[in-house]
């Protein structure tokens, strides 16, 4: 096993500890998402938790569920009255737990099921964490495709560069889950991501920004390589 995946073993498992019997669980999307999904798997078949469901962020994580063996325990938005604790990854985080999330393309999804829960926490391997963001990664942005070329033109005013994202596997651009394009953005240096998440949103054709604030994030998990971890309240 890499650091990394002791780093990210280490976060899911600390996760687990704001998971009780009967909630109402968001799971995320990405690698690191998954891990926790697998790590709350074995809490379930050993029967240390029960009665939970759980609120998929993505296509990935339902598919992943349902090859788990946990297809009864699925439920959408429109099934649940509340989600009691969502556990998602990120791209990025910062001191002030901002993150930048959406390099699977499911921002939308995430920052719907994340902000409803009553509790929102964030599970990353120490390389995920910066002083400022966007650092290495771009911010996601979920558009209409009638207007990807509007908002790709807006973008590049504001300053920066933005790119419609293309993937391997098919033709064409990266399609979410919602039917919509990605666009991603990096913006010239010294910008504040959270003033940033507004103007952005403000565009029409914007569907949802990769944006995600860390007023609305409960706690941020940090696995490091040695298998401890750090969590940023």
């Amino acid at each position: 096993m890499s650091g990394v995946d002791i780093a990210r073993e280490a976060a899911a498992k600390e996760a687990l500890k704001y998971v009780r019997s009967g909630y109402v669980i968001g799971v995320g999307t990405g690698s690191t998402a998954m891990v926790f999904l697998r790590e709350l798997y074995k809490l379930i078949i050993n029967g240390d938790v029960n009665n939970v469901v759980l609120v998929p962020t993505s296509t990935e994580t339902e598919i992943e569920v349902v090859r788990l063996g946990l297809a009864n325990l699925l439920r959408y938005p429109w099934q649940v009255d509340h989600v009691d604790v969502a556990v998602d990854g990120a791209d990025e985080v910062d001191r002030r737990k901002n993150l930048i999330k959406g390099g699977g393309a499911a921002l939308t999804r995430e920052k719907i099921i994340d902000y409803w829960a009553r509790e929102f926490v964030v599970i990353v391997d120490e390389s995920k964490v910066f002083d400022s963001i966007p650092s290495k990664h771009p911010i996601p942005i979920e558009v209409i495709p009638f207007a990807w070329t509007i908002v790709k033109a807006r973008l590049e005013e504001l300053g920066g560069t933005a790119e419609l994202r293309f993937g391997g596997g098919k033709r064409g651009p990266v399609v979410t889950d919602n039917g919509n394009y990605i666009i991603d953005y990096m913006p010239r240096a010294g910008v504040n991501v959270e003033d940033l998440e507004r103007v952005i949103r403000e565009v029409p054709g914007v569907v949802e920004v990769g944006v995600f604030s860390g007023k609305r994030v409960s706690r941020v998990i940090i696995g490091r390589l040695d298998g401890s971890t750090v969590t940023m309240d």
